[in-house]
This record gives structure tokens, sequence and C-alpha cells, in this order.
């Protein structure tokens, strides 16, 4: 028997009344700012719009500088998982979600003890004069290490979604396997990519924790967005804080519509590889 599609009306009015509650406390603090931010543009000062110039700036290069480590580095990790099977694939997967989970604040530590002057990495590198903790060089490095996954993820599922037998077919006909990936499989697979470098770097841009406890808050050096967001409100400058504050929101919601363009819910929606 055919399931009646009942629609919204198969929803009681307790159901609805849950559902409001929780969309109206999404909505309303963020409208509140958007409301403050407008007033408050009228008043920002000279220090605060040159905080604002810096902090974008750096964001923007560092974001960018991240993304194309990220998708060169990513893209081949997240084919192996998505199509190879090897001792050590579970733990492996395990190390990709990691810094999903992980507190900024751990992941900064962690970088700081790896990459720091006194490094288990970092003190070797400082031998040849090569400081990257609190350089601009350490916020990329937090960016690329917590955003990474993201990218990572949603790259596997596209390629698990492309359809081997035409790789079989092209493959039968004579192409060779770079020809085959490059002409097959990627294209393909290249919504799930698109859709994960969005991810990533709207995860980049918003990066907090392990930027401050790796790279510092200098600003017009490792200030980014949200450590300049922090370090205004911390002066007593609310005006530039909701500002910049209403910028990051707009970009948020410039990286919302584009991963649904580049058809990032469908790829959700498939979940993870078959294997």
């Amino acid at each position: 028997m055919a399931r009646r599609d009942l629609g919204a009306n198969r929803f009681g009015p307790a159901v609805w009344a849950a559902a409001t509650l929780l969309v109206l406390f999404l909505a309303v603090p963020l409208a509140a700012m958007v409301i403050r931010a407008a007033a408050a543009s009228r008043g920002l000062t000279a220090a605060g719009l040159d905080t604002l110039r810096q902090a974008i700036t750096l964001s923007l290069v560092t974001t960018a500088i991240a993304m194309v480590v990220i998708v060169l580095l990513g893209t081949p990790l997240a084919y192996i998982l998505a199509r190879g099977s090897f001792p050590g694939r579970q733990v492996l997967d395990s190390l990709v979600d990691l810094p999903i989970v992980l507190p900024p604040a751990v992941a900064g530590i962690a970088l700081l003890m790896a990459f720091g002057r006194r490094g288990v990495v970092g003190q070797w590198l400082a031998e040849w004069g090569i400081t990257i903790g609190f350089s601009p060089a350490a916020v990329i490095m937090a960016q690329v290490f917590i955003a990474a996954p993201f990218f990572v993820r949603a790259a596997q599922s596209g390629f698990a979604r492309v359809d081997r037998d035409l790789e079989d077919a092209a493959a039968d006909l004579g192409a060779s396997p770079v020809r085959v990936f490059t002409t097959i499989t990627l294209p393909l697979a290249l919504p799930g990519l698109a859709a994960g470098a969005v991810l990533a770097w709207a995860r980049a841009l918003g990066e907090f924790g392990a930027t401050i406890m790796f790279a510092g808050n200098f600003p017009g050096i490792t200030q980014t967005m949200p450590l300049a967001i922090y370090a205004r409100y911390g002066a007593g400058d609310l005006q530039a804080a909701l500002l910049m504050s209403f910028v990051l929101l707009v970009v948020s919601l410039l990286i919302l519509v584009g991963f649904r363009l580049t058809g990032g819910d469908r790829q959700e929606g498939g979940g993870r590889s078959s294997r």
C-alpha cells in the first residue's frame, strides 16, 4: 500500500513549537548583531578601520594559500581513502577525522609542540634559521590542520560516487590510468571536491583557537579576522568588533550559497563512500 504524503500536516503543534523555538534561538542573535552592526558602522574609529583592513587582508591571503595546500595534498589522500584497501586504513581514517573533534586549543598546542622553536621538528628547523611559530606561516599551518579534514571527507565522497564501469570502459578502450583519472574520474568527482573546498575555506576563515595558540595575535602579522574581533572587543571597541562580525556573517552566508550551488547538500546526503 502506497504511503500517503501528508506534508506539513503530519506534524503536530508540539513539534512546530519546538522547532520554532530553536529557529528563533538561532535567528534572534544574528538579527540583533546585524541591527547593532548597522548602527555601529557610523561610529567606527580610525583604529578599528585599520584593524579591519589588516585582518581581512591577512585572512584572505592566508586562507587562499591554505586552500592551495589542502587541495593539492588532500585530493590524493581522498582518492586513496575512497579506493584503497590496505593495512592501517582505519587508523588513517580516524587520523583524518581527529582534527574535526579535537578542541582547537589542543590542536594549537600540538602544533606548537611539533613546530614551535623548541618543538620536535621546530628545534631542528631552528638550527637552520627557520622559525615557524608566531608567524604568518603558523597561521596557514593552523588553518590547514583544522580545515583539511572537511575537504578530504567531501572529496572522498565525490570519488566514491564515480561509476567505476565508466572508468573500466575507458581503460578497455586504451586510455592510460592518468587519462582515465583526468577525463573521467576527476570531472565526475568535481562537485564533491568543490563542496569540500568551500567547507574547508569556511572553516579556515573562522579558525581561532589553534591560531591564537600557535601563531599568536599580532596585528598585521598573525591577527586574522576572528582574532581581530576578539582583540577589538577586549579593547572596548565594540563598534569595530560588531562590524567585523557582520563582515564574517556575510561571508558565511555567501559560503553557504556556494556550498549549495556546488551540490554540497547532495554530496552530504550520500554519506561516506562504499568500500
